[in-house]
């Protein structure tokens, strides 16, 4: 098993990934969009050339705070669940974030994915009582 960051050298590995990895397809030119951002950084599990797990983050900076890394995303084929996959792709983004200066990673869930809230607490993140809002920006037609 291989992990590792991608580079934007790296897109023809979104051409090989396992079910379930991903919400959605990969689009290949999002993936391109994607890894051609400096600030964007994904990790991804191999196994045997087939993407088997990735955890996607944004480093970003604000006018009053130090560089922080925003974990967006974390999923792992359910073929490749409980073996410590999931961990190890969010200590690579962990570790990319330190390299990179920020001062604090963070990453939300749901409260009952209790999955999700372990991987967190095994990497050696801790719960705060943070409510996340969401809103729709419905795209508007330029005809």
């Amino acid at each position: 098993m291989e992990v590792r960051i991608l580079d934007k050298a790296d897109a023809a590995l979104f051409n090989r990934v396992a079910e379930d990895v991903f919400d959605n397809s990969v689009n290949r030119e999002l993936a391109v969009e994607f890894l051609g951002d400096s600030r964007h950084h994904i990790s991804v599990a191999l196994d045997g050339g087939l993407m088997v797990g990735f955890a996607s983050a944004v480093h970003y900076v604000h006018p009053d705070k130090p560089a922080e890394l925003w974990i967006n995303e974390v999923g792992v084929a359910p073929s490749h669940q409980r073996r410590g996959i999931g961990r190890r792709l969010v200590e690579l983004l962990l570790e990319r974030g330190r390299e990179l200066g920020c001062h604090e990673a963070w990453v939300l869930t749901e409260h009952a994915n209790a999955a999700a809230r372990e991987l967190y607490r095994a990497t050696g993140g801790t719960e705060s009582d943070t409510v996340m809002a969401t809103f729709k920006l419905p795209q508007t037609s330029t005809e």
